[in-house]
């Protein structure tokens, strides 16, 4: 009897952990696919430095940098450093809510439904974890995006992630470059990204118009996307700078930060602030929604 029940509690944790990872990787997918050009320019953007009109890398406003992008990179630039994501996007975001899921139990704090609480510290730690796992292919993204020649002239995702490893290794002057940074602002993103959206979900009731609960969904996740990013963009601008920059000055996460404001003032901190809005304000909305009804389509279909 005791054999049979804990067989089917294995069963039902590896089901629960395959509709997490399925669901959670759609998300991710789907939103870096669409999203992808808004993250490149906010990129552009954090590693400005110049205030020179003549510097390439000087943008007026979020069409400056596309109109310059498309003018002299061509339209395949929107994309460039896209396969680090692709690669790594689908097990990021199933690592995301998989983990979020298991904290989430862990940060009950002996109650028997989640609190906000919860959600927020749950959030935080997936937010670890996943960082931990994304930053080499943030490291190789960061300076896919940088260069500014056309994508036929610049060099391949492989031919970048062999240079830093011959030169730079895999530690953190290598394809960890930047990991403190990548940890706080995933941690901090996900930790309002999670605590607001399933805070306020659960205090909405469910509309019985699947296209007002639709729209609603996409309402909580683009206000947490959205706030979640002005929240965390100081840690975003300073991993920027670490993994970007060629400036050795870039070192550590509150070192970096303090070099920012104190030779370029506080507004620098927030560098790419509206294209970063406008990729996860949406992206958010996308993932959340897409886990949402992706996590109920795989539920439905294995377990019953």
């Amino acid at each position: 009897m005791a054999q049979l029940q804990l067989e089917k509690k294995n069963k039902s944790f590896l089901q629960d952990a395959i509709i997490q990872v399925g669901a959670g990787g759609s998300a991710g997918f789907i939103e870096v696919c669409i999203m992808h050009p808004m993250d490149l320019v906010k990129t552009r953007f954090q590693l400005q430095v110049s205030t020179a009109k003549s510097d390439p890398m000087y943008y007026t406003g979020i069409r400056d940098c596309m109109s310059k992008m498309y003018r002299n990179e061509g339209i395949t630039a929107f994309w460039k450093g896209i396969l680090p994501p692709i690669i790594v996007e689908t097990p990021k975001r199933a690592v995301k809510f998989l983990t979020f899921e298991q904290y989430k139990q862990f940060f009950l704090f002996g109650f028997n439904v989640p609190t906000p609480l919860t959600f927020s510290c749950a959030g935080f730690f997936a937010g670890v974890t996943e960082a931990i796992l994304v930053n080499p292919f943030e490291v190789v993204k960061v300076k896919l995006q940088s260069n500014l020649k056309r994508v036929k002239d610049s060099p391949s995702t492989f031919a970048v992630t062999k240079e830093i490893i011959v030169n730079h290794g895999l530690g953190t002057n290598g394809l960890n470059k930047g990991l403190s940074a990548t940890i706080m602002r995933n941690a901090v993103f996900n930790s309002f990204y999670f605590g607001f959206y399933h805070s306020v979900k659960g205090y909405i009731p469910v509309q019985k118009d699947p296209w007002i609960e639709f729209l609603t969904k996409c309402g909580i996740g683009f206000t947490s996307g959205s706030i979640a990013s002005c929240l965390n963009i100081p840690f975003d601008v300073a991993k920027s700078r670490i993994q970007g920059s060629t400036n050795k000055e870039y070192k550590g996460t509150i070192n970096t930060i303090c070099i920012i404001y104190k030779n370029e003032g506080f507004r620098a901190l927030y560098k790419g602030l509206l294209p970063k809005v406008l990729r996860l304000g949406p992206g958010g909305a996308i993932m959340l929604v897409v886990y949402d009804y992706m996590h109920a389509y795989l539920t439905n279909t294995l377990k019953n």
